[in-house]
């Protein structure tokens, strides 16, 4: 009995590459979005004036400090 192989084109030929670019996508996205020197991807940034009221609530600085530095940010 003989086998035709006539028909599967891609998937003879080439289609292991595109598992290959598929494998490679995969890793790349884990090693993107993943682990801990990436998590600045998900958090909010904060803006200057939410670090200088930080600063204010952890007694860091004084009132005084706190109003110069607010106008200066304004």
């Amino acid at each position: 009995m003989m086998y035709r192989f006539a028909g599967h084109g891609w998937g003879m030929g080439f289609g292991w590459i595109f598992g290959l670019i598929l494998i490679g996508l995969l890793i790349w996205f884990i090693v993107t979005f993943t682990g801990q020197n990436n998590r600045h991807y998900f958090e909010k940034r904060k803006s200057a004036l939410d670090i200088l009221n930080e600063r204010y609530a952890k007694g860091e600085i004084s009132r005084e400090e706190y109003q110069e530095k607010k106008k200066d940010i304004s």
